[in-house]
């Protein structure tokens, strides 16, 4: 059994890192391009509202990727810091984790100049990466593996019940 959760954690931890190059590449890279100064908004909800009252000035692509983009892209983030990190299973501590690593990604954007510091960003990530929380939960319990408990404890168990 030891050897099977070596694998899954693992095959879990090749999985986040390949997650992680894919946004550091889709958040620094990819269709990026220096500016001249440093753009940033430190109002929340100022985007959000932005996209939602006037979503006649923005073409579909920028809205859709603005709004829903920084949602869905952060979902895996809700899943892998709680399997990865038996702290980071319980909200105060996941949100937290969350939005530190939000900040620096945001700042980074900012100093490198290839992207802004949006709060409304940090928001929209932080609201997918608790959908991932809520998802992960949810599967967890639907297949019948109960809370995000460790899966040591789970396997422990079961050894002492033989």
């Amino acid at each position: 059994m030891r050897a099977d959760r070596y694998v899954r954690r693992m095959l879990l931890i090749g999985m986040g890192l390949g997650y992680a190059a894919v946004m550091l590449y889709l958040l620094f890279v990819r269709h990026r391009y220096p500016m001249d100064g440093y753009a940033y908004n430190l109002v929340p909800l100022r985007t959000i509202e932005s996209y939602l009252l006037n979503r006649d000035a923005y073409n579909f692509d920028t809205w859709f990727k603005n709004l829903f983009g920084n949602l869905v892209l952060f979902i895996p983030i809700g899943i892998f810091l709680p399997l990865l990190f038996k702290r980071l299973r319980r909200m105060i501590p996941f949100t937290a984790a969350c939005v530190l690593i939000l900040l620096a990604v945001e700042t980074m954007q900012m100093l490198l100049k290839v992207g802004s510091f949006d709060i409304d960003d940090i928001i929209l990530n932080t609201i997918g990466a608790w959908l991932g929380l809520f998802f992960t939960y949810m599967i967890r319990g639907v297949a019948g593996i109960g809370p995000l408990n460790g899966l040591a404890d789970r396997e422990s168990s079961k050894a002492s019940n033989e």
